[in-house]
Parts: C-alpha cells; structure tokens; sequence
C-alpha cells in the first residue's frame, strides 16, 4: 500500500487505526481504546474467553495481541479479572487487534464496557480487518515487530510508523522483567473465587513461600494460597540471601516477559543458589525458562510462539493429555539439558519442552499455565504436588 494521508476515493469510512508491520506492510480499520501509538511484536492468541485476563498478564508486556476469535468485548470488563499484582499497573498487552467491533456488554460481572476500561488502561485497538490473514501471516513469517496507532482524524504518518516498526529491536534480546515486577516485598492473602461472594480468603497457612516476581499473575498467588501457602511476593533483583533469610519451605519462579537468557543474568545466580540449598521450587512459563537455564540448558526464540487456551500437552509419567493455557515466545530447548533433569512434559502441538524435573533436588516447573486464568483447569494438581513436595521436604 502507497504512502498516502487521505483514504481512497472510494473508501466509505475513513480508518482510524492502522497497524504497521517493519516489512512496511500497512493494515487498516477502525481505531477502539487509547488514542496514539504503541510498538511491539504482534502475535496471535486462539482463546475464545478471557480476554481481560490475557491483555493483563504481564507475560505480553512488548506484545501486541491478535484475538483469533472474532467477538471480543461481548461480556464486558470488572474489576476482578485483572491479572498484574498491581490493579492500577498497565502492564500487559500494549495494543490489542481484533475482528468484530466490541458490543455493549452483556453479563452480570460486567461494570464497564471493553471500550471504556481499554481507554482507561492505555491499550491501544484495532477493529473491522482479517484477522484470519493476520494469523496466516504470523504462522508463515513468525511474529513480526509491528506499530498499532490510533487516530479519530484517521491522520497517521506512515512513512514515520514504517521507519519505527524496522527500528524496533524486537523482544529478542531484551529483558522486560524490570518493567512489570514488584517494586517491594510484599504479602498475599486472598484464596480462589467462589460463585458465591468472589474471592474469598486464603487456606490457614501450612507453608511459608516465596515468590520471585518476574512479572506475577494474580491467580497464581490464589492458588498457592488454597494449597496452604502463606506467600510473600519479592521483586526480581532480591538476593538469594534476602530470600534465604525468609526461611521459606518453597520457592515459587513465576510468570513474566521478555528474553529469559537477559532476565537469567542476574535471575540465574539467585536459583542456582536455591537449587543448591535443596528448597522445594516450582517455576511456571518464564520461570521454567529460568529454571532451565539455572540447571545448565539453554532457551531458544520460537517463530510463532504458544498464545492460546486450548494447548495439548502431554506428561511422561503418566501418558495423561492436559490441555492448558499458555503464553510464551521462547522455550527451553530440551538438546541443550544436561544429565540428571528429566523432561515431564512435552507440546503435541510442536515437540516442544513443557516441563522439567530434577533426579537430585525437589524442584520442578512446566512452561504452561495451570493457574487456568483464562484456561481450562486441568492441570490444577500441579499446585498439590508443591504442597506435597513442601511436606515431604519438611518430615
């Protein structure tokens, strides 16, 4: 498409948003959400529910998300659905691509309509275009580095949205973990939802756990606390002595953007020195990256990545098919793992490693995520088996 800042003589509808790929590609429709612009690595996510809880996951922080499903926006937003520790942080999603227009919302949790909250929360959106090509192009090309802006004008400099979009170094390489982990410590105490009266309070506390936030989902820390866990959330950079000092029975790796072997520079220290002391740990997504990169293999960029509710993934031991939400660009390739950790779980989509264990240390981690916000529930046990793994460490 040619440089151009009015819309074609023949177009009934001026554009108000565009998204803008660093191959120079232009995609046009209508603008919904913040007004401006925002770079990032654009991929596609196939769940047909929770939304809400994707665009605040942490883990998108530098990405632009593809909804697969046409119709989002149709049950609303609340102020439980949010994901980031943080409810007023925006981390998360930087801009968000759809089909369909957002609707008025229909659903008795709603408090606002998706259009208000993205505004409120900075998100820039982009309606009314083929998000079926968009995602046949991801899958053929890999996830490129792409500019989504706003304007209700329909004005955009797209000589200069083009020249940002090849500028931008991409995700590749780059640590996003300082940008959306705790900037103290603190305690967590709320337990899961409960159809009647929401969120209630976590179980009575049967072990103490720290956990690491590289950029930490909040229904993570509910299920830590219905297993038992009195649990207290420490920033990214916390020493392994800091942590020590805490005398926790479990150490928990969690969720989070950005290139685990950047973030690993000063991540992998710390949990080689838990590993050592032999302390109950649990990693999920970029602390599964981190964890195996602290046990001495290596992570590698994936073309399309896993963005999605509905992955199969399958456990060794067991043979047992889970299928789990996930949300991830990179993965630890499985090659580069020395002797003495176990591969538990493998994709069924590509091969790729899920999950890991150790013969010698109580420590395990998935890359997916069973916290199953969104998700489905499957593999809640994960949570369980922690809080096994906590007790027999401590008898």
């Amino acid at each position: 498409m040619a440089d151009r800042q009015e819309p074609a003589p023949w177009s009934p509808v001026r554009p108000t948003a565009v998204l803008v790929l660093a191959d120079g590609t232009v995609i046009e429709g209508m603008g919904c959400g913040a007004e401006g612009s925002a770079v990032g690595e654009v991929c596609f996510n196939t769940a047909m529910t929770g939304y809400q809880e994707i665009l605040t996951d942490p883990s998108y922080a530098g990405q632009i998300i593809t909804f697969t499903f046409p119709h989002i926006g149709n049950v609303g937003t609340n102020e439980d659905d949010i994901e980031t520790l943080n409810a007023a942080s925006r981390a998360g999603a930087r801009g968000v691509i759809m089909h369909a227009a957002m609707s008025e919302p229909s659903n008795y949790r709603a408090t606002r309509p998706l259009q208000d909250w993205l505004q409120a929360r900075g998100i820039i959106g982009l309606s009314g275009i083929d998000t079926r090509a968009l995602t046949t192009l991801i899958r053929e090309k890999g996830m490129p580095n792409g500019v989504i802006a706003h304007a209700r004008d329909g004005v955009f400099d797209l000589p200069a949205l083009k020249a940002q979009a090849a500028q931008w170094p991409g995700i590749d390489g780059m640590d996003l973990v300082p940008d959306v982990t705790s900037l103290q410590r603190s305690d967590w105490h709320e337990g899961i939802w409960q159809v009647e009266g929401g969120y209630g309070a976590e179980e009575p506390p049967k072990f103490r756990v720290v956990a690491i936030d590289y950029g930490i989902k909040r229904n993570i820390l509910r299920l830590l606390a219905h297993v038992g866990c009195a649990v207290t959330v420490v920033p990214a950079t916390t020493t392994a002595e800091d942590i020590l000092a805490l005398r926790p029975d479990g150490v928990f790796l969690s969720n989070g953007p950005g290139d685990p072997a950047e973030t690993g520079v000063y991540a992998v220290p710390v949990i080689q020195r838990l590993l050592g002391e032999k302390i109950p740990t649990f990693g999920i997504c970029l602390g599964h990256q981190m964890m195996g990169l602290a046990l001495g293999g290596r992570t590698i960029k994936m073309p399309q990545g896993h963005h999605g509710a509905n992955h199969p993934v399958k456990e060794h031991a067991t043979g047992k098919v889970e299928i789990v939400s996930m949300n991830h660009g990179f993965a630890v390739d499985a090659a580069s793992l020395p002797a003495g950790v176990i591969e538990t779980h493998v994709s069924l989509f590509d091969g790729s490693n899920c999950g890991l264990a150790l013969h010698d240390a109580p420590a395990f981690s998935v890359q997916h995520h069973p916290e199953a916000s969104p998700g489905p529930q499957d593999s809640h046990y994960l949570f369980d088996r922690f809080a096994a793994m906590m007790a027999a460490n401590r008898a």
